[in-house]
């Protein structure tokens, strides 16, 4: 099983999303396109991708000059039925690439909060792992609007579109479900200028939303990253030795 990461911004890591892919045994093959690395062709050396998250919006060719060619990788995997998934970020990306709008600063969610599962959700073979409402970690401010082809998964007081699938195993989650609570101290710890200006009541409620939170939220994000790597087909792809 190869699994093609994207990450778009330092420090965004995979969080439970790579222990539930290191239970699966899978080799992970890491780009880094603002740094400068090459994102492949089409989606045919891999069985999967994930799109991570970042700070910038998903209209921001300008400052990421590589996402075109990421929403055409996208859509190729995508209609290769090969499984995918966009996490927050990621998520509005993969919108943006079936045609879906883009909503700049119109949805601020941060900390822990409260999402619940559409009615498809019940028999989705990923977001089905979850109850029905459920508190996962946020760090957002933009929205989208469902891409035509898409099935509505979840969504909150704040952002009507949380998760969304398109075919067999395209996914869209604007959550940070790989976000457990050691994943969130040390965003504290490496985002702490920008949160001592965007966030400053942050650290003072930090431990106490996180003991209240916290246990329900990283059972939820685990069981939804185990949900998703078992969609990827075992074998479609040969790993060189």
């Amino acid at each position: 099983m190869k699994v093609l990461v994207v990450q778009n911004f330092e420090d965004e890591g995979l969080g439970q999303i790579g222990k539930a892919l290191a239970e699966a045994g899978a080799a992970l093959d890491l780009r880094r396109p603002y740094r400068g690395d090459e994102l492949p062709g089409d989606s045919s050396a891999h069985d999967a991708m994930i799109v991570l998250g970042g700070a910038q919006n998903a209209l921001d060719d300008a400052g990421s000059p590589y996402f075109p060619e990421l929403l055409e990788l996208i859509r190729d995997f995508s209609d290769n039925g090969r499984s995918l998934l966009g996490v927050c970020l990621g998520s509005q990306l993969i919108a943006r690439a079936f045609g879906a709008r883009n909503v700049l600063g119109a949805a601020p969610e941060f900390g822990w909060c409260a999402v619940a599962l559409a009615a498809e959700a019940r028999v989705d073979p990923v977001l089905g792992s979850a109850p029905d409402e459920f508190p996962i970690f946020q760090w957002h401010e933009d929205t989208f609007t469902l891409p035509g082809a898409a099935v509505r998964l979840a969504g909150s007081g704040v952002a009507a579109n949380q998760a969304f699938r398109i075919g067999r195993a395209a996914y869209g989650i604007q959550f940070h479900f790989e976000a457990d609570r050691a994943h969130v101290r040390r965003w504290n710890s490496v985002f702490a200028e920008y949160l001592a200006e965007h966030q400053p009541d942050w650290i003072s409620r930090h431990d106490t939303e996180a003991e209240r939170h916290g246990p329900s939220a990283d059972s939820v994000g685990l069981a939804l990253a185990r949900a998703w790597v078992a969609t990827i087909p075992a074998g479609a792809v040969e790993i060189a030795a």
